[in-house]
């Protein structure tokens, strides 16, 4: 038994349990496959798949067979991908969603490299959905995200606290500190971060558990194009705390409260609970986890 027999095997779950198109994608002949799942199924004394007519259909110790196989399969590949991008002390693949990526993964990145110098980072800043999505494809070591993580393959670890602020144009009709009602809340024109963003999630729960929901007039995966758009009086906006200082201090936005509301959440780790994580990873994970007791971070004065 070999990860070529697992990988020919799972080449045949994937193209339907057809191995003429298993074939095809792992160019080889199609009696090759053929006979690569009889060496298996030999090899084991049991029948992976059963044979009816010239059709193939997974057996109950196929499927088990697949989950054992999915799983070997994915920590080979990491550590083919691990060692041979191994460098200097190795690589780490990080991502990052928005937020976090634009405020935080600069600072992290900066300081850990400075307790590691040989270690090389590479980051993707992305929407939570779409790391989520590299993570299950091994693409990415972990993230640092916004959103909640709904593949139940993916761990989810809280590490920091985040809250959100209802921002409105400066010359409307409320003012900086105010707190208006629900029903005032709901009256505004919206500009939104995307669907799939970790911000866009939590203004869509807590909306939810208040009994009602809204349709943005604008929707945006920048957090400046946000902000600059609040400050022409075209609506509203709900954005992280953190990147929307400058702007009212500056009184270019106020920022106000909503009766019944709450738009904290958690910034959170997510990997997958196969994931093999080196002690390196796991030391930017503690670092990223203490980063604000041990490097307090200077007021940020950009709107993104």
């Amino acid at each position: 038994m070999t990860i070529r027999h697992i990988n020919i095997f799972l080449a045949v779950c994937e193209a339907g349990e057809n191995t003429t198109k298993a074939a095809e994608l792992l160019h080889m002949s199609q009696p090759a496959v053929s006979l690569a799942i009889r060496e298996m199924e030999d090899y084991y004394g049991v029948a992976l798949f059963d044979r009816i007519g010239r059709r193939l259909s997974i057996t109950e110790a196929g499927k088990r067979f697949r989950e054992y196989a999915s799983h070997i399969s994915t920590m080979f590949d990491d550590m083919e991908k691990t060692l041979r991008d191994w460098g200097h002390l190795g690589v780490l693949r990080v991502g990052a969603s928005i937020t976090v990526g634009s405020r935080f993964l600069p600072s992290y990145v900066k300081t850990f490299l400075s307790l590691y110098p040989g270690l090389e980072i590479r980051a993707q800043v992305a929407p939570t959905e779409a790391l989520s999505e590299k993570i299950m494809e091994n693409e990415l070591d972990f993230a640092l995200v916004e959103g909640v993580p709904r593949d139940p393959s993916l761990v989810s670890e809280n590490y920091m606290e985040d809250h959100l602020a209802v921002i409105c144009p400066a010359g409307g009709p409320f003012r900086q500190g105010e707190t208006i009602t629900v029903e005032q809340f709901r009256a505004q024109r919206f500009l939104l971060r995307e669907k799939g963003s970790g911000t866009r999630e939590e203004f869509d729960r807590a909306i939810e558990q208040a009994g009602f929901s809204v349709t943005p007039a604008w929707e945006a995966m920048s957090t400046t194009a946000l902000v600059n758009a609040v400050i022409e009086g075209l609506g509203i906006s709900v954005l992280p705390q953190r990147l929307i200082v400058s702007a009212v201090e500056r009184g270019l936005v106020v920022s106000v409260k909503v009766e019944g509301l709450d738009f904290c959440r958690q910034f959170r780790i997510i990997y997958h609970k196969d994931k093999y994580l080196p002690a390196v990873a796991k030391a930017f994970l503690e670092h990223c986890r203490d980063f604000e007791q041990n490097y307090p971070l200077p007021r940020f004065n950009g709107l993104y």
